[in-house]
């Protein structure tokens, strides 16, 4: 499950390049570790990948970027929380595979440190499986956290330490997370959920028999597009917008819990890092150009300058080329106010960085004022953006680096380093790399209006159709 937004890890994580994707722990974003994990299970099938619509570039390119072909990617059309996302995956296997095979939930999110420990564990939850259970993992406390739910095991009912489940349990406060800690018998509730799909399904259509219906409907009526799998829409809306934990798992008698100490960490917020091994004697954690002076247990991460910190204690500090945040770790839950101001004053920080990703490559914004826009761009091998045009701004490209096709009118030529030319408003015009080097160029936009919904795409190579008007639209006069 890949659909999420990650509020609590803003200004990093933004709603058009989430948390899932960044690289916050190691060279490989937590997607791709994800992605590698359920690989490397025995006899485990290409992963199917839930996510957003916004997202399907991303997701395909990073999967692409560590040689794994996924059986499928389907897209939600909005969110709908994990029981809605858990019914289209089961559905969707039980299609493609049958009600007998195994399904394996499990977010894109989560850190885990001992794959062996983690493949031990899915064994055992798999030998549940096969005799009727839908098995979570309660991941072995190491704290007494507050952040998470818990789930109280009760009796073993096999050799593999698979336990049957008391009770789920809501986040404690932190005398009762020190309690449950004491007792032995609470483990964190990590989401992860191993079943046959059948067994599921019957669980889902007992329980929830509205959104049994419309999860079937929308992967029944689902549109195959460029290795995309769309989810219907209408059906999928009407699916209840509810946790799985709350709608089957806490209802269901087949639930049983497999133990797992691997290391596991969900990163839903900043201090996630207070978990791993800090960096210095002072307890700081610190990620890019960090100076600390008499600084004490602080979470810096820098991302395109020099943070210093002089006096400061137990603070979060991350820094982005267009946003900086500063807070209390203890206020570290809080940062999802933020976001939902920016929101409310409709932010582009609550969205986009100035990197803006596209299937394409990417574009970044240098400068801006009125009726002027500057970006450099970067288009990789091969690629090339869509015959596009606009209603209310001019272009000039330069090329920076690599061999660039342009198309303009009717005319096609080459462009390479230190060449340019110049894209007249109402022209119909295309960019394409022709070389085996990334192209960067600079360009500079002029016009009353600069926005990027002011395209009109005729043809596209990745199937995207929005802007102003539809691909079939009239194409305003050349001026003179």
């Amino acid at each position: 499950m890949a659909g999420g937004t990650g509020t609590r890890l803003w200004p990093l994580s933004r709603e058009q390049y989430p948390k899932q994707f960044l690289t916050l722990i190691g060279p490989l974003s937590l997607f791709q570790q994800t992605a590698q994990r359920a690989t490397g299970i025995d006899n485990a099938v290409a992963p199917v990948v839930l996510g957003s619509e916004d997202h399907r570039f991303v997701i395909a390119e990073q999967l692409q970027d560590i040689e794994i072909k996924p059986s499928a990617i389907l897209l939600e059309p909005q969110s709908r929380n994990t029981l809605a996302a858990a019914a289209v995956a089961a559905q969707h296997i039980a299609v493609r595979h049958g009600e007998d095979a195994f399904a394996f939930l499990m977010a894109a999110d989560h850190y885990i440190a001992d794959f062996v420990a983690f493949q031990l564990a899915t064994y055992a939850a798999a030998q549940a499986a096969t005799r009727d259970c839908i098995v979570t993992f309660g991941i072995t406390p190491t704290r007494p956290e507050t952040g998470y739910g818990y789930i109280r095991s009760g009796e073993t009912i096999d050799q593999n330490d698979v336990r049957a489940v008391e009770q789920f349990v809501e986040k404690p406060n932190a005398e009762t997370a020190r309690t449950f800690l004491a007792s032995g018998d609470y483990f964190w509730n990590g989401g992860m959920f191993l079943f046959r799909c059948g067994h599921f399904l019957e669980e889902l259509r007992r329980l929830e028999p509205e959104t049994y219906e419309r999860s079937l409907h929308a992967v029944q009526y689902a549109r195959q597009d460029n290795g995309f799998t769309h989810l219907d829409a209408e059906a999928f809306s009407l699916c209840r917008n509810d946790s799985i934990d709350y709608a089957v798992m806490e209802k269901t008698q087949r639930i049983a819990l497999v133990p797992l100490d691997a290391g596991w960490e969900d990163v839903g917020s900043w201090s996630y890092l207070d978990h791993m091994p800090s960096d210095d004697p002072s307890q700081n954690h610190t990620e890019g150009d960090v100076l600390l002076e008499d600084a004490t247990g602080n979470l810096v991460h820098a991302s395109s300058r020099l943070v210093a910190l002089i006096g400061v204690d137990d603070h979060i500090v991350v820094e982005t080329d267009d946003a900086v945040l500063v807070a209390p770790k203890d206020r570290a839950q809080d940062i999802k106010r933020v976001v939902q101001s920016l929101k409310r004053d409709k932010r582009s920080e609550v969205e986009n960085h100035r990197r803006v990703f596209r299937p394409w490559g990417f574009y970044e914004t240098i400068a801006g004022g009125d009726r002027f826009q500057v970006k450099r761009i970067c288009v990789k091998p091969g690629q090339k953006l869509s015959l596009q045009m606009h209603y209310h701004r001019a272009e000039h490209w330069v090329i920076v680096r690599g061999t660039a096709r342009v198309t303009i009118a009717e005319k096609t030529f080459i462009l390479t380093e230190d060449q340019s030319t110049y894209i007249r408003l109402g022209n119909t015009h295309r960019l394409e790399n022709a070389g085996r080097i990334p192209l960067e160029l600079i360009e500079v936009q002029t016009g009353v209006y600069l926005g990027e919904d002011d395209i009109v795409r005729f043809s596209d190579a990745y199937g995207r159709t929005e802007g102003t008007t539809e691909l079939q639209a009239t194409p305003v006069p050349t001026p003179a």
